[in-house]
């Protein structure tokens, strides 16, 4: 294997300017250099890049004969298998905007998601991990007046039933269709919307972030750049591409180096440590939750994967030995950690192959390189951080924590048909307010050390604290109820619900559970519940709770031996 130095001047090699990229103008590019390579590989099913490409212009084709038209929002609710890049590719050369949708998320959540982003059609799977989804997508179209088409995933064991088939889209084209196609491709622009991704806030309802092509594109060369891609690296991940970190950071990045990608349905270790041999995995991308069952797997087998040289570990709380375990069970060299969030279209800032140790156990990375992508206003990068007091707003110099705030040619322009909540998170001179605490290093590294917002990550899944409160508010016997997030060893942080009872009440902990598990998605589902006097919980001067604090007493609570009011609520949560 080259030096990351002499990967990074080849990859820079083979783009000479950035120009006006779309994703359907960006992969056909690609598939005139890598038209027979391998672009998605697993157990069940591969495509190359050129096979990926016309299934892609076929169900395009089939969008637009349907009555799509230019900026419709297609909604996706897909587990990784081809059909979803194949469908995302689609709705792209339709010149529509994708809403890629969490498919954990109960009946009642998918409404609201689908309703508010206007979506007009929903490409789904029939049914997946033993749920029917076909109930509810019926419902989806029932309920919602501007969804007007359903589209379902082929699936020989459950039949769409009445849904028309993803496949039988290319049976609708025209040639008219085909022709309306490249028109739109040809006058798209790079700053048109090509996503609007869901994240959670913290404001109770979810809120969609507003992605364009020319984002989702530098963001993808800036990790490919960053990470140093070998020529056809092969990555492998089980992270959901609902999200961008397996969408941008997985798929995007891998094209620019002409690679393939390994998607996983679901998480498996054995599975995954069996694959990346099968399929010649050089490179995993994983959350701790991953991390930490791979490495127990490794050991337990006796033996790590042999081609696998590089991995990537983020998007939760890592304990400090993991590093080393990745190297000594996983056989990985070149091993990565980032930070990054739905708004900055993944990661912004990322550990380098060639940092030290101390990089990855003390920092959470440095400015990504960006290249010909870089804005030349802020010194060649895809964003620019900032350091504030989160009290004044006033600028803080390095080493000193205060709130991180971004932006740059990454970072999203707002949410969806939310003013306020857009308001809200920019500032009036154009920096957005991440809600994270950290500090700036010598360098350009970054360490995070907390948060002001109250959300928190659950296996990789962010959490809305507020969401959880909003359903149990008016419990009988409850007088108040707050979410927070609190460490766990293998999840990185799960939910604990911090109780105060109503006078004279023992609120019903099991019928607490039970709303939560037939209303909210798995890993929304809280472990465990402490029961608060109502003198004990931290407030500002104002009233309001201050969840920090409530965190911290719930944490040493929580590993208090003799603690008799800590009740798990929840015996385990699924990754």
């Amino acid at each position: 294997m080259e030096t990351p130095a002499k990967r990074r001047t080849e990859l820079e090699q083979q783009f000479s300017q950035w120009g006006d990229r779309t994703i359907p103008r960006w992969f056909d590019d690609a598939t005139a250099r890598y038209r027979d390579r391998p672009a998605i590989l697993s157990d069940s099913a591969a495509l190359t890049y050129g096979q990926l490409q016309q299934r892609s212009i076929a169900a395009a084709n089939g969008l637009i004969a349907l009555g799509l038209k230019t900026a419709d929002h297609v909604a996706l609710v897909m587990a990784n298998y081809p059909e979803f890049l194949i469908a995302k590719l689609a709705i792209a050369r339709a010149g529509c905007v994708a809403v890629p949708i969490n498919y954990q998320l109960r009946k009642n959540e998918l409404e609201y998601i689908v309703a508010q982003s206007d979506s007009r059609a929903l490409i789904g799977m029939a049914s997946f991990r033993g749920r029917d989804f076909r109930p509810d997508f019926s419902a989806l179209r029932d309920a919602i007046p501007g969804l007007r088409h359903v589209i379902m995933r082929d699936d020989d064991q459950q039949p769409p039933n009445g849904f028309p088939s993803f496949t039988a889209l290319a049976t609708l084209q025209t040639p008219a269709s085909a022709q309306e196609a490249e028109r739109r491709k040809a006058a798209a622009s790079c700053n048109d919307w090509s996503d609007i991704v869901y994240t959670s806030g913290t404001t109770g309802r979810p809120k969609g972030a507003i992605l364009t092509h020319d984002m989702v594109l530098r963001s993808g060369w800036s990790s490919a750049l960053t990470r140093a891609f070998e020529d056809g690296r092969r990555v492998q991940f089980a992270l959901p591409m609902y999200h961008v970190f397996g969408y941008v950071e997985c798929w995007v990045a891998t094209v620019f180096a002409g690679g393939a990608v390994i998607p996983h349905t679901q998480f498996d270790a054995d599975e995954m440590l069996g694959a990346a041999d099968r399929h010649g995995a050089t490179d995993m991308i994983c959350v701790p939750v991953m991390t930490h069952d791979l490495i127990a797997a490794a050991r337990r087998r006796g033996y790590a994967p042999r081609t696998l040289n590089a991995y990537f570990n983020s998007g939760g709380v890592n304990v400090p030995t993991v590093w080393d375990e990745i190297r000594d069970a996983l056989g990985a060299r070149e091993i990565h950690t980032a930070y990054g969030m739905t708004e900055t279209t993944a990661s912004t800032m990322c550990t380098r192959a060639d940092d030290g140790d101390q990089s990855l156990r003390l920092t959470n990375g440095r400015f990504k390189l960006a290249g010909i992508a870089g804005d030349p206003t802020i010194c060649g990068r895809i964003a620019q951080y900032r350091v504030v007091d989160p009290e004044t707003g006033a600028p803080l110099p390095l080493e000193t924590d205060g709130e991180l705030q971004v932006r740059g040619p990454v970072v999203t322009c707002g949410y969806y048909a939310k003013p306020e909540e857009t308001a809200a998170a920019i500032t009036d001179d154009g920096w957005f307010r991440t809600g994270d605490i950290g500090r700036l290093l010598e360098g350009g590294y970054l360490r995070l050390t907390g948060r002001i917002k109250e959300t928190y990550r659950c296996g990789g899944e962010m959490v809305m604290p507020r969401e959880i409160e909003e359903l149990l508010s008016g419990f009988p016997g409850v007088a108040e109820v707050l979410a927070v997030g609190v460490p766990d060893e293998r999840m990185g942080e799960v939910g604990c619900l911090c109780i105060v009872a109503a006078t004279g009440c023992q609120p019903d902990l099991a019928a607490m559970l039970k709303l939560c598990t037939e209303r909210l998605a798995r890993f929304k589902v809280p472990r465990h519940a402490l029961l608060f006097a109502a003198q004990d919980i931290p407030l500002t001067p104002t009233g309001r709770p201050q969840k920090f604090l409530l965190t911290k007493l719930a944490t040493e609570r929580l590993r208090s031996t003799d603690c008799a009011t800590a009740q798990p609520v929840a015996p385990s949560i699924p990754t």
